[in-house]
């Protein structure tokens, strides 16, 4: 009998303290800036997600398409250390582009097994279409707050990037 009472006690639940019998009160979702930071971002992406996919390219392929606009010529090694992403990852994201018709390879001279890679003519046309889509959506996000706010948004996210040593560019 004695075994099977503590049988019992070992499958039922500890019992919740009453609200009044907690010490420190719990912080609310809404009192975070990462909650904040989260809900505008996931709206913000969202909003030009479905921007540059009406285009035919996704944001993680939008990233590589500007990296290499801003670069010129380049390697899918520059790119993976550039934008944080994993080479393999790159790798496939730039396969995907060049399917597209938006990017060329070409094969290194000095060693074969390296690629440089451009964009196309139809690439190079996108990219400042996609940049002006870029430009629409932070307009249509904070385009109603004084330059001076959102300088100072951005002013402490870099400073956060800066703290914490955040590297990866975002994509998702």
């Amino acid at each position: 009998m004695q075994g099977s009472r503590q049988k019992d006690n070992a499958n039922t639940p500890a019992r919740k303290k009453p609200a009044a019998d907690r010490k420190k009160p719990v912080s609310g979702l809404e009192s975070h800036v990462g909650y904040w930071l989260r809900f505008v971002s996931n709206h913000v992406s969202h909003g030009f997600q479905m921007k540059v996919e009406a285009h035919g390219v996704t944001v993680s392929e939008w990233v590589l398409l500007r990296e290499i606009y801003g670069s010129g010529p380049t390697s899918a090694t520059a790119l993976a250390a550039r934008t944080g992403m994993s080479k393999g990852a790159v790798s496939k994201l730039l396969a995907r582009i060049e399917a597209k018709a938006l990017l060329e390879r070409e094969t290194v001279e000095e060693d074969r097994r390296n690629h440089v890679v451009a964009l196309s003519a139809s690439g190079l046309k996108l990219v400042p279409e996609l940049a002006r889509l870029a430009d629409q959506n932070d307009e249509e996000f904070f385009g109603h707050l004084p330059a001076s706010v959102k300088t100072a948004i951005v002013d402490a996210m870099k400073n956060v990037v800066a703290v914490h040593g955040l590297k990866a560019v975002p994509i998702e």
